[in-house]
């Protein structure tokens, strides 16, 4: 009986296939690997900076909110 060569199918292996079914075929089944890997490293880094970026901005504009809202709260009780 022959063994069956089974692995799972990504997601970002069927957008590969669609937009472009020999690059898919060169990198699953011949094995070729694409150059520019050090690019896309980098792009990666780039990318994992740049949500920290984002989550870090998200977190200091609820720091603001809540200090208006305290300066909002100490002017409200400083006038009466």
């Amino acid at each position: 009986m022959a063994k069956e060569r089974q692995s799972l199918i990504r997601a970002s292996e069927i957008g590969e296939y669609v937009y472009c079914a020999r690059a898919w075929w060169l990198r699953r089944v011949a094995g070729l690997v694409p150059d520019g890997s050090e690019r896309r490293e980098r792009g990666t880094v780039l990318h994992r900076r740049h949500g920290r970026a984002v989550v870090v901005s998200g977190v200091l504009i609820w720091v603001g909110a809540a200090f208006i809202l305290i300066a909002l709260v100490l002017i409200w009780f400083g006038l009466r």
